[in-house]
């Protein structure tokens, strides 16, 4: 082959290359592109996020990353309390750290929006999401559902039956769990806090006062029932679905609940702070949080699509087929800063 042959050979390799890096900036609408370029000059951002597993956020900030290069996405994963804690000293010391901010404690938003720390933002892609989640948006566009999941009955199948297992949440209850619960803390995790409001609504405070008595082990994040069922050390857990079908696809011996008297539906917003020190990065983060490329890795790893279109996982249970509930965002925010007092009284911890 002569030189000038080769020389050629590597243009036109050059220009396929060149031009199969940007067919997806190609097709951007204008806003998108526009919102690219903007967070391309700021190279980098940063989510605290409550919202997934260390696994997940990290699948997410790499898809991310794929689609728009030149914009790095970094993560602080973290339980609900503790970044919002996070957040708050981050605050006083006048730190501009976090562009977007990821809870799963939907209290925290109500109160960073009355103080003025939230930036207003209408996400173009909204009118993607599933039509039944849209009401737990806020209706000034200060924040947003951005990740969707459910709290069921987890177990280990190598120490319980199908049939032994618990099939509703007053099981837990039994004598026969005694030293064989797990459960998470309200004061760290956003789901256990709405989990514990949820209960108290059902069944009274006398359901903790109840469950105490079998002794359950109280981890901090609701992840750490996984991994409390995983080690043995426990065998039935109020749990994360995710994060408990994430460990089953990994070998482990566990199963879930969907329990008969209604499985507890999370829905965690997104807020981008006033003092983002990335707000192009970050309003370009949201939008990804709303598009196939986010619904698909959320999916994948048994999240809840927020938004319309995406199958669920093979062998997920249908979200219709499912009875969920939640407490309305009032009870949330007037109950954890009330149960988590009340679970310290009772648990001792």
């Amino acid at each position: 082959m002569s030189p000038n042959t080769i020389r050629g050979f590597l243009a036109l390799l050059s220009a396929a290359l060149t031009i199969a890096a940007a067919p997806a900036r190609a097709q951007m609408p204008a806003w998108e592109q526009q919102l690219y370029e903007a967070a391309k000059k700021e190279k980098q951002f940063t989510v605290y996020t409550a919202h997934y597993d260390t696994e997940t956020i990290a699948d997410l900030c790499m898809a991310f990353d794929k689609k728009y290069p030149g914009v790095k996405c970094n993560f602080v994963r973290t339980t609900a309390q503790v970044a919002f804690q996070r957040f708050q000293q981050d605050l006083q010391a006048k730190l501009a750290v976090a562009s977007v901010f990821s809870s799963t404690d939907v209290s925290h938003y109500p109160d960073l929006k009355k103080r003025g720390l939230l930036m207003t933002y209408q996400p173009h892609n909204l009118a993607r999401m599933v039509d039944s989640l849209k009401q737990y948006n806020d209706k000034d566009n200060d924040y947003w559902v951005t990740a969707a999941a459910l709290v069921v009955i987890a177990y280990n199948n190598s120490l319980v039956s199908e049939k032994d297992a618990p099939k509703k949440w007053t099981d837990l209850l039994d004598p026969k769990w005694k030293d064989k619960v797990s459960i998470g803390h309200p004061a760290f995790s956003g789901y256990v806090g709405t989990w514990t409001v949820l209960m108290r609504k059902l069944y009274g405070w006398d359901y903790f006062e109840k469950l105490e008595k079998n002794k359950p082990q109280i981890g901090r994040s609701i992840n750490d029932t996984v991994t409390m069922l995983n080690s043995k050390e426990r065998w039935v857990a109020a749990g994360p679905e995710a994060t408990t079908l994430l460990s089953r696809d990994k070998g482990n011996p566990l199963s879930v609940i969907y329990p008969t008297d209604g499985t507890l539906l999370m829905v965690s917003p997104t807020g981008i702070p006033k003092s983002a020190p990335a707000p192009n990065a970050a309003k370009l983060f949201v939008e990804f949080l709303l598009d196939k490329e986010a619904a698909e890795v959320q999916v994948k790893n048994h999240s809840l699509s927020v938004i319309k279109g995406i199958k669920p996982a093979v062998g997920a249970k249908p979200l219709e087929e499912i009875k969920v509930i939640r407490p309305t965002e009032e009870e949330i925010t007037k109950g954890i800063p009330e149960v988590k007092e009340k679970f310290r009284d009772t648990f001792g911890v």
